[in-house]
């Protein structure tokens, strides 16, 4: 006779279950909030028990340290290995970004949604940690890229290096963030991705030109 599993405790793959848990877990903290999100809504969504999410995580804190640990850095780390591979041309550094992060938000739906909530929300339960691990990963080193540039001649006199960093992070994820809302003005299917990164390459490239 087969004895029964106690319960909560995790059968078949378990590495499988964890990363169910996960994905459910990413996708709640993005549409409902991390502090609004519960451990046993995040059970019911990825179909098993709230045991199991203790089994796993513990608590919300392990659970939110995981989407940290095994969603949010290795993005930035893949961005920040991808701008250090790219010359110190301002133009191929805007590209290398502007594609970078397309490709990335277009693979990880959840992320312009948590980015909202939890990053530019006051109260955001990712502020602080946006300024403390990810800010020297991309934004600073990609800030101090624009600047030798700048300090070479080969980016307008006029940019903030700094600033330029703002510009494109907005420029890029807000068009994410906010595509439930303009595709149903404009309603143009044509307006994917590759259309939507050749805009803000075309937008931008004449801004960053050095005057003869």
């Amino acid at each position: 006779m087969t004895r029964p599993r106690s319960p909560g405790r995790p059968t078949g793959d378990s590495q499988l279950q964890r990363e169910r848990l996960l994905d459910a877990a990413t996708d709640a903290f993005a549409h409902i909030g991390i502090h609004a999100a519960s451990l046993r809504g995040i059970a019911q969504q990825a179909g098993v028990t709230p045991a199991l999410v203790n089994y796993y995580f513990g608590n919300k804190e392990r659970l939110v340290d995981a989407l940290v640990e095994e969603r949010l850095l290795p993005l930035f780390q893949g961005m920040a290995e991808r701008l250090q591979q790219v010359g110190d041309d301002p133009l191929d550094l805007v590209s290398a970004f502007v594609r970078g992060m397309s490709a990335n938000l277009s693979r990880n739906p959840w992320l312009p949604p948590l980015w909202v909530r939890e990053v530019l929300c006051e109260g955001g339960a990712l502020r602080d940690m946006l300024a403390s691990r990810f800010a020297p990963m991309v934004p600073i080193l990609l800030a101090e890229r624009f600047a030798k540039a700048q300090a070479g001649g080969r980016l307008n006199p006029d940019i903030d290096p700094r600033l330029l960093v703002v510009s494109l992070v907005g420029m890029v994820m807000l068009p994410y963030a906010a595509g439930p809302i303009w595709r149903g003005i404009f309603a143009t299917p044509e307006l994917g991705d590759e259309a939507m990164v050749k805009h803000i390459l075309a937008l931008l490239e004449r801004g960053l030109e050095v005057k003869p």
